[in-house]
């Protein structure tokens, strides 16, 4: 296996789906070592800094890559399986910012209530116990919590020469911001363009469902992953497997429309795995699936699919290529999860 490490100069990140050369070609069961910015671009690193004059809107959310997969053809499926996520640093940083995030008007949806306060949260990351610490601003209230180091941000380049911010999620996967997007994941993305021309980034080192305020623990990311491909069969939406659920991410807006676009893609993925007709398909899911939400922040929502495998006879989704890569990630010596 070819193992290639990646860290970017400033001038190398990106902030789009398409329109940006390739940092680097590989071929596909390349095992990649990267180094991810925080999707503030370290610009904000204490309380003292918020994103009113810290940030430029037009520079946030900064990709590693894109890389160009050699073979990749439009329509092939691209298989993305993160090996390891390690915070990069001792910090990750939040923030409350006007106007943005889930429970404030936004320029969408505008209305007259005044601007929520701007405040900035600094996470201290301590890797010994694996935990971020959490201080309130007008209280004396602290309490530690459990890391769970994730990608909000894994994608592919999009179709009809679109250049798409980095700051969306849609079909071709982007912003999503899934705790589901963590070491142990395969990420099946369809290829739109030649050489899919793939990149990640926004490490959070926290976030519930739904990142509800807009940001999560924000912090930079060693990443492992190994990137794969399979010709055809490219997914409408983006696929999750782990070793022990099937999830599907569907974006748009209002959240309906994404929950609709996660779950007629799992229908799909039943008829192929278990033969099922839609409607067959339609019922069964209902029974059996559950809907987190990723986030109800990002230019579109993202909302999940997911389904426990245990309920359902073993069939090997996209020719088993999860359990192929996962051991080849043991090959590495550096699985986390």
């Amino acid at each position: 296996m070819d193992h290639v490490t990646f860290v970017p100069t400033v001038d190398q990140l990106n902030y789009t789906f398409g329109g940006a050369e390739p940092v680097m070609r590989i071929t596909p069961g390349t095992a990649l070592t990267l180094w991810t910015e925080d999707a503030f671009g370290g610009r904000i690193t204490s309380r003292n800094n918020v994103a009113s004059t810290a940030l430029d809107t037009e520079d946030l959310n900064p990709q590693t890559g894109p890389f160009w997969i050699e073979g990749a053809e439009p329509g092939d499926t691209l298989a993305v399986h993160l090996v390891d996520l390690t915070p990069a640093r001792t910090w990750g940083a939040s923030s409350l910012i006007p106007f943005f995030g889930g429970l404030t008007s936004v320029p969408a949806s505008p209305s007259l209530q005044e601007p929520i306060p701007e405040r900035t949260y600094v996470y201290d990351y301590d890797a010994g116990t694996h935990t971020v610490g959490f201080t309130a601003h007008a209280s004396e209230f602290a309490v530690r919590l459990p890391a769970n180091p994730m990608l909000g941000t894994v994608g592919v380049a999009s179709a009809r020469r679109e250049v798409r911010t980095s700051l969306v999620p849609d079909y071709f996967g982007g912003n999503m911001d899934t705790p589901e997007m963590a070491a142990g994941t395969t990420c099946f993305l369809r290829v739109n363009v030649d050489g899919a021309l793939f990149s990640l980034g926004d490490g959070h080192y926290r976030q519930g469902e739904g990142e509800s305020c807009g940001t999560a623990i924000e912090g930079a990311m060693h990443v492992t992953a190994i990137i794969d491909l399979i010709k055809g069969g490219g997914p409408a939406w983006p696929r999750l497997e782990t070793d022990t659920h099937l999830m599907t991410i569907g974006s748009g807006r209002p959240l309906e429309e994404a929950w609709r676009a996660g779950q007629a893609e799992m229908i799909g993925w039943l008829g192929e795995l278990h033969g099922l007709d839609r409607f067959d398909a339609y019922q069964l899911l209902t029974q059996i699936s559950q809907s987190p939400i990723a986030n109800v922040v990002d230019t579109n929502y993202s909302s999940v699919t997911k389904i426990d495998k245990r309920l359902l006879p073993s069939a090997a989704a996209h020719h088993g290529m999860h359990d192929e890569l996962r051991r080849a990630a043991r090959s590495l010596g550096a699985i986390h999860y």
